[in-house]
């Protein structure tokens, strides 16, 4: 990563790399120096060979206007260090490590757009300073919308999603800071896709749906990342913690027009319904979709989904399925039709009593699976949360890292 961006600002050169004076019974150095200064200067107790000890640190970043988005680098002239530490003003600190031959301490991590640090370093004879420096502001930054919500029970079909204001070029760099830790060692993978929104969106899913119980944390380590052209940078780290609830699962038969719940493997609802009229864009999606949200009584109107002025009604118990419009809900006016015929306008409608119920049961994160040849298509992975229709060895070959 260079050390000059068309997208930070500098009121000062960043090249030069700042010393800093060890003072201690060893050394003591009369300058106390600055990030921005280029040398130590000053008189020293002289050793047994007639030289004085050269305890200064050089720090690879100085002045005002560093360039953010590289490791914070602390190098002693002579003798080993001690211990390092890289704080920031508003709080916060840069982990990192001492090679092996106790000259170098390099952070973990990369310094974060306008901040300013300090550092501290001591040596192995007890010598010590101080130094400090700024990066530059960004001048764009990315920000990003994560699903579930924090400290939520969804179901167990819920993917971690990621979706980011800006589009992301360098998507490794991004997924490598995604760190997902859960309760029982669960497997999974990252898959980098477009959401249906347009915007760059990243999904983590196991290959299987996961094991109820399971307790899933997401630390998006991200501040100080640059996400490349056109994206910015970000200037904040990411946390969400979620559970997932009981093993439940929506089987929806468009051909046969029923609707099952299953919890624990059993089935313990089976609703007549009627799904989208065949033939044309009425049609319902098959595959698997996943719950997104249970939003109860809403306004439907068809041309927010391209269907002209086919409809425009109050609905109840709606359960949003896709970012397309597809839902199921309460339908009393298909009554006739429930457990017959698919004469909606793709969604999947049931009567009143059967729609209460259902959207008392389930939540967010549980699959709805449909089959059945009345479909117009498979969900797509952006369209709301459609990565279990992509195979295990696709959806691993959606990851940056791979």
């Amino acid at each position: 990563m260079s050390s000059a961006r068309p997208r930070i600002r500098r009121s000062a050169p960043a090249g030069r790399r700042s010393r800093l004076a060890l003072t201690g019974p060893a050394a003591l150095l009369a300058a106390a120096l600055t990030a921005c200064s280029g040398g130590s200067s000053g008189s020293a107790e002289v050793g047994g060979d007639g030289k004085a000890p050269d305890t200064s640190v050089s720090v690879n970043l100085t002045g005002k206007a560093a360039a953010p988005g590289e490791p914070v680098e602390v190098t002693l002239a002579q003798g080993k260090l001690k211990a390092v530490s890289v704080t920031a003003d508003e709080g916060g600190a840069l982990a990192g490590k001492i090679s092996g031959d106790g000259r170098t301490w390099t952070s973990d991590r990369v310094a974060a757009p306008g901040t300013a640090y300090t550092v501290e370093a001591t040596d192995a004879d007890g010598g010590s300073d101080k130094a400090a420096f700024a990066t530059a502001e960004a001048e764009k930054v990315n920000k990003l919308s994560l699903a579930p919500g924090k400290n939520t029970t969804v179901g167990i079909a819920q993917p971690l999603s990621v979706v980011f204001d800006h589009p992301v070029k360098d998507k490794a760099a991004v997924e490598k800071a995604l760190k997902v830790s859960t309760s029982n060692d669960t497997e999974g993978s990252w898959g980098w896709l477009q959401d249906y929104s347009g915007k760059d969106r990243v999904d983590w899913r196991p290959e299987k749906y996961w094991k109820p119980g399971t307790k899933v944390t997401l630390d998006a380590q991200l501040n100080g990342v640059d996400t490349g052209a056109d994206g910015g940078w970000f200037v904040r780290d990411y946390t969400t913690t979620f559970t997932i609830g009981a093993a439940q699962v929506v089987k929806v038969d468009l051909d046969g027009h029923r609707l099952a719940l299953h919890r624990d493997g059993k089935q313990v609802m089976d609703i007549p319904m009627s799904a989208g009229t065949p033939g044309g864009e009425k049609a319902s999606w098959r595959g698997t979709a996943v719950l997104m949200s249970k939003e109860g009584t809403i306004n439907m109107r068809s041309e927010t989904v391209g269907l002209g002025d086919a409809y425009d009604k109050m609905v109840d118990y709606s359960m949003r399925l896709t970012w397309s419009g597809m839902y199921a809900h309460a339908a009393p006016w298909n009554a006739g039709v429930f457990g017959q015929a698919n004469r909606s306008s793709g969604c999947v409608g049931m009567s009143d009593a059967n729609a209460s119920a259902l959207y008392g049961q389930v939540r967010v994160g549980d699959p709805f699976e449909m089959t059945g040849t009345e479909a117009k298509g498979t969900v797509a992975e952006g369209n709301g949360y459609g990565a279990w229709n992509v195979s295990w060895a696709d959806w691993q070959a959606k990851s940056a890292l791979k």
